[in-house]
């Protein structure tokens, strides 16, 4: 199949506008492909050729003014429209399409909890030629009318409400949705099946949640947190935006096997359906469940009514999503701290991607995103986490008000079109006096991570701070000082926040004694590393989790982690200083963050085999203390936080055995679904139970999640068979779905089990080539994320994979996943020989 270029597109946009699309789909056909019938109606600026882009599975007809075209003529997924006249035209196209079980197209599943069918779209980026032809780049905006044939029971939803229109003899059912404003290609959105439906009204428009029916309790648990979040953000934007809502509805569906997090159809966003949370959750993941809802809902305004021209900006969208969704959840919800979790797990994404040979510009080079198969690989934690933590920055120099008004400008100027950076930054700029276009181009054009190093001199009577800084941007930052609490031990408060630009030389000059501890970047608003000077080191030792503000701790324990990835910290004593302050921390947030990166970063890669069982039991330690400190039941999320990362660092199998047998953990909680699969990988791991127990409880848990649990367990036994079948059902039986893909690889490599996958390891490069080449990017993806053998950190796993990248011709979505995670493995081993 043939990827678009960039000079494609801007050819094509100046040769032709479009003016509307008329879809109509029937989902009646059977259980592999629908029918799609497209009429296209646009008009040439000049006489002329171009193409239309389509994968179908079969193209019965074309035709092109009334004229007949050649279905032969269909070259890869592009059909020639040549010898078209100066003027209008209209174009059909007739064909069945594929459904998909990748996450690609429209997607089709069935439950397997109640039998029923569901199907949805997504079409991000180019995948909407797997659903109907179409002139298929962002800058090519038209208006969408779609009508859908679905069976008897199912509803249809779309970007535009939909109505039952007609009813055919066999029972199925047509409907039709309302005319969508103009809006990009790959917005268009479908989702039928027989939903379980929540509805309401605010602010004169249907609001509605949507989910399938096996979830329905769930859904309906959870339906006044997830109606109040999207209200209270609903209001928060149109106090922040001078441009109203834009579309007539605005409808939230939660749909199986669903790749990303969410996607921001107008006025029909999908968001995968594990935010139906069936099994206990901690108030960390609620937040982010709400941040979700908000970040879609940012795009309604940065997105979908303003779209990028070309895909070398899609940070625009993305990172501008990421600010507001955390800034405005903050604001306009109970969730009032939601920075910290930004700083402690989103922004250590930022700053991994950006030390990676893969690392790009927030606002990479046209000449860098040359087609859609490059642009495709900069959905990672630049554009998401380094953009929101740049325009955070942004906002902090530039002022609240005026980074608003420039972005209503934005709006205002650009509304229902296509915009650039460059449109993006005039229109900061016609709002503030700043130099907002030298901001851009040391913030936005650069690549890399600034360090902050703070130097303290104490002499005459006093004390001195310069900051030291290694990179190329300037940042506006506030340095907290810190002083010990009289007679309260390994407590800190706050002397004072001071305001610093660097790099400009400033000094910070006192009398008296220096603080016990000084923290540059206290507040988190700007993006790059910092160090702690050895006094401030000495006192994170003694009173980390003294520190007040759980921001700041969240800096201190970054400066920690940063420390460990550059060589310049022990792995063990990080576990050590969370042995000694874990224990106490009331952040939930960055107790998750902290346990996260000490079990599959530290234990599984950085320290070696011999220490590894040092370092899970500092990690089940930890647990321990925190699971005896909230046995009065008043910190239920904390409690379970301890109580997951207890299971996956087990070593032994006596005690989460007794758990499962008792059905709950001593003083709760109770085990729900997801403890249940979680025990039972961990004893597969282990070798404590076998196939009959995965069995068993997989007759108990019947459901989508169960079959995923049960695909797990079975990968993770340590049995040659039982890695043997795995590795076929993965890599050989293509008919896997993404999830149950991804379970199978997340079950198969464990390091407790290094001997009996070593020749795995090798073998995984050519099987995942191939996979990648029939499966195509989103299983390539999977494939090199999540069965990558992550936990072979020795030179001949390394140089398997650098031949690999030297010598074979790969698909992007899997180079650039192998890209990274060979860097990841030569990062640990550097570590291992630095220790």
């Amino acid at each position: 199949m043939s990827v678009l270029t960039r000079d494609e597109a801007q050819t094509r946009a100046r040769f032709l506008d479009v003016q509307r699309y008329s879809i109509a789909l029937d989902l009646t056909t059977g259980d592999d492909t629908f029918d799609s019938t497209t009429v296209i109606a646009f008009t040439a600026h000049t006489a002329g050729d171009t193409f239309v882009e389509l994968k179908p599975a079969e193209l019965r007809s074309a035709t092109l003014d009334g004229q007949p075209l050649d279905p032969a003529l269909l070259d890869g997924n592009r059909l020639p429209l040549t010898a078209l006249t100066e003027g209008p035209h209209e174009l059909r196209v007739d064909a069945a399409m594929r459904y998909s079980r990748t996450g690609e197209g429209m997607h089709r599943f069935t439950d397997p909890t109640d039998g029923e069918t569901y199907v949805y779209t997504q079409l991000f980026l180019d995948d909407v030629q797997r659903v109907f032809a179409a002139f298929d780049q962002p800058d090519l905006k038209a208006r969408f009318d779609i009508e859908v044939t679905a069976p008897r029971n199912w509803t249809v939803l779309a970007n535009g409400i939909t109505e039952r229109t007609a009813d055919r003899e066999d029972g199925a059912g047509t409907w039709r949705a309302a005319t969508t404003p103009l809006i990009s290609t790959y917005l268009a959105a479908v989702a039928a099946g027989p939903w379980h439906s929540i509805r309401t009204e605010h602010a004169g428009l249907p609001f509605g949640i949507h989910c399938r029916r096996s979830l329905a309790p769930h859904l309906d648990a959870d339906a006044d947190e997830i109606l109040g979040i999207t209200k209270d953000c609903f209001d928060r934007y149109h106090e922040k935006f001078t441009e109203p809502y834009p579309f007539d509805s605005y409808d939230q569906a939660f749909v199986p096997e669903f790749n990303a997090g969410a996607m921001e159809n107008p006025g029909l966003v999908t968001f995968r359906d594990e935010f139906v949370y069936r099994s206990a959750v901690t108030d960390t993941e609620r937040q982010t469940r709400a941040m979700v809802i908000a970040h879609e809902m940012a795009h309604m305004w940065f997105g979908d009514l303003v779209t990028l021209r070309w895909w070398d900006d899609i940070w625009l969208n993305e990172s501008f999503a990421e600010y507001m969704g955390y800034q405005t959840l903050t604001e306009a919800t109970r969730f009032t701290d939601t920075w910290t979790d930004f700083g402690v797990s989103r922004k250590a994404w930022g700053y991994d991607a950006d030390q990676r040979p893969s690392t790009h510009p927030v606002a990479p080079d046209p000449d860098a995103v040359p087609d859609t198969a490059s642009a495709l690989l900069n959905f990672d934690g630049i554009s998401y986490a380094k953009g929101a933590s740049a325009l955070r920055q942004l906002v902090a120099w530039l002022g609240e008000a005026d980074f608003l008004a420039g972005i209503n400008t934005h709006f205002a100027r650009h509304k229902f079109g296509n915009a650039s950076l460059a449109d993006f930054v005039d229109s900061l700029a016609a709002s503030t006096d700043r130099d907002v276009h030298t901001w851009a181009d040391t913030w936005l054009r650069t690549t890399g991570v600034d360090t902050l190093t703070p130097r303290v001199d104490e002499r005459d009577g006093g004390w001195t701070l310069t900051v030291g800084h290694q990179g190329s941007r300037p940042h506006h930052i506030t340095v907290g000082t810190y002083d010990d609490v009289p007679g309260a031990p390994g407590r800190l408060e706050l002397r004072d926040r001071l305001g610093v630009d660097v790099p400009t030389g400033e000094v910070i000059s006192a009398l008296g004694r220096r603080p016990a501890l000084i923290v540059l970047n206290d507040g988190d608003l700007s993006y790059a590393k910092v160090r702690l000077d050895p006094a401030s080191w000495d006192t994170t030792l003694r009173a980390l989790s003294g520190i007040p503000d759980p921001l700041t701790r969240a800096v201190v324990w970054n400066a920690a982690r940063d420390m460990v990835r550059d060589g310049e910290l022990a792995p063990l004593a990080y576990l050590e200083a969370a042995r000694a302050h874990l224990p106490g921390e009331t952040d939930l947030a960055l107790v998750q963050g902290v346990l996260a990166f000490a079990h599959t970063h530290i234990a599984d890669r950085y320290v070696t085999p011999a220490e590894r069982p040092v370092a899970l039991a500092t990690i089940t330690g930890i647990c321990r203390d925190l699971i005896r400190r909230t046995e009065d039941g008043d910190n239920p999320g904390l409690r379970l936080a301890a109580v997951r990362a207890f299971i996956g660092a087990a070593t032994q199998p006596d005690t989460i055995a007794a758990w499962l047998a008792d059905g709950t953990v001593p003083g709760g909680p109770e085990l729900d679904p997801e403890l249940r699969w979680r025990i039972l990988a961990r004893l597969s791991v282990l070798g404590a139970v076998g196939e009959t127990d995965i069995a068993a409880e997989l007759d108990r848990d019947p459901s989508a999640a169960g079959q995923e649990g049960a695909a797990r367990c079975r990968a993770a036994l340590p049995d040659p068979e039982a890695k043997a079948a795995a590795w076929q059902r993965m890599f050989a039986d293509d008919s896997l779905s993404n999830y149950l893909f991804t379970a199978t690889a997340q079950g198969f490599w464990q390091p407790e089990q290094a001997d009996l996958t070593r020749d795995h390891v090798t073998r995984y490069y050519a099987d995942a080539v191939a996979l990648a080449d029939r499966r195509g990017p989103a299983m390539a993806e999977a494939a090199g994320r999540h069965a990558f053998p992550v936990h072979a950190v020795d030179t001949q796993a390394l140089e398997a994979g650098r031949t690999c990248l030297k010598d074979t011709d790969l698909i992007p979505a899997l180079r650039r996943k192998l890209v990274d995670q060979l860097d990841d493995l030569a990062r640990a081993l550097r570590i291992r020989e630095s220790v």
